[in-house]
């Protein structure tokens, strides 16, 4: 079974154990230089930007990644049910481009990364990328004026973009030995304030709501075909072809352990670093079996294996979290939302 290479990393930083203590030095300079750098932008000697558009900032505290692509999906899905326009603004992390781009459904992973195409596909909201997210929503009004609340895809640390709501989002590690990096998973110190916390596990904090990771129904054919999931229970309906399960997210082993939890029987996986490439070497071993992927990496693998099922990962969100961030974008920057009657619309 394959390992990304943060996987011993990540065990290290559940724990305070030697090598943690080991660095621990070094992540006390870091955390100095990210008081400063904030600081820095507190005082106007950097400066910070405004959108002219309510923004929303989702990310996370925790490197590698906490699952936050698919909240973002749930909440500009629920932002456009209620009326509004959303466009979503990212970095496009591991593209191979370095100048602001729009992405479209039929964009290149290399050249807009793979969350922001799949944002771009799973909401047909506008998406544009840019290293700097100020620059991307400057582009976006742009090409887009009908948008009028921005949501963005990470960015927590992106000071030089002025935010209205800051939701973060943790998954079952929390804040892992509770360091910074490099003795530990933090990129700032926790507790830190934000408006809204996301958490699946047991994290104690105010404004905390949680949020409940899950498979889709159903897994996707690279025609845009459905087949549901439970159909995969029989090896996808040919007796005897074993199914093997490939995954480059922040914890490929939670994607094979909720496969396995609807009933699917894996004869092996193959867990890759957050948005690595997919290489053809990646699927040597799967050759002959029932390829299932994320629906992430689906854009990478189908260049490959258009044979391949890509299978959503989904979130339930506790409905307080909904009227928590209304009410903070209604006092904050004066938005309200329609259709009373909650989400998702019946």
């Amino acid at each position: 079974m394959g390992k990304g290479p943060l996987t011993g990393l990540a065990h290290g930083w559940a724990r305070r154990g030697p090598w943690s203590i080991l660095l621990w030095p070094l992540a006390r300079l870091y955390g100095a230089l990210v008081i400063v750098r904030r600081s820095l932008y507190r005082a106007g000697v950097f400066q910070v930007h405004h959108a002219q558009l309510p923004v929303v900032i989702v990310g996370n505290l925790v490197a590698g990644g906490a699952g936050k692509t698919p909240v973002v999906v749930e909440l500009v899905r629920y932002l456009a049910a209620r009326g509004l326009r959303p466009g979503i603004l990212s970095r496009g992390y591991g593209r191979s481009a370095s100048h602001c781009v729009e992405v479209m459904p039929d964009s290149a992973v290399a050249q807009v990364g793979d969350e922001p195409l799949l944002l771009r596909r799973k909401t047909g909201a506008p998406v544009f990328v840019a290293r700097s997210r100020f620059e991307a929503a400057r582009k976006l009004r742009l090409r887009h004026p009908e948008v009028n609340v921005l949501v963005s895809d990470d960015g927590l640390q992106h000071y030089a973009l002025h935010r209205d709501v800051e939701i973060c989002v943790f998954d079952e590690r929390g804040v892992g030995n509770g360091w910074l990096l490099p003795a530990g998973p933090l990129r700032e110190a926790w507790p830190r304030n934000c408006d809204i916390v996301l958490d699946s596990g047991a994290l104690i904090a105010a404004n905390r709501f949680a949020v409940r990771r899950r498979l889709g129904g159903f897994a996707l054919r690279s025609d845009g075909t459905a087949l549901a999931l439970s159909g995969l229970r029989d090896t996808a309906g040919e007796p005897g072809k074993p199914i093997w399960a490939m995954a480059g997210i922040a914890q490929p082993e939670q994607f094979f352990s909720m496969l396995r939890a609807v009933g699917i029987v894996l004869k092996g996986s193959t867990a890759l670093a957050d948005h690595a490439d997919v290489l053809p070497r990646d699927l040597e071993r799967a050759v002959g079996s029932c390829l299932l992927c994320t629906e992430k990496d689906a854009a990478k693998v189908w260049t490959l294996r258009p044979d391949a099922l890509a299978v959503p990962l989904e979130v339930d969100i506790d409905p307080a979290f909904w009227a928590a961030l209304e009410a903070l974008l209604l006092a904050r920057t004066g938005t309200k939302l329609s259709l009373p009657d909650g989400y998702p619309p019946a």
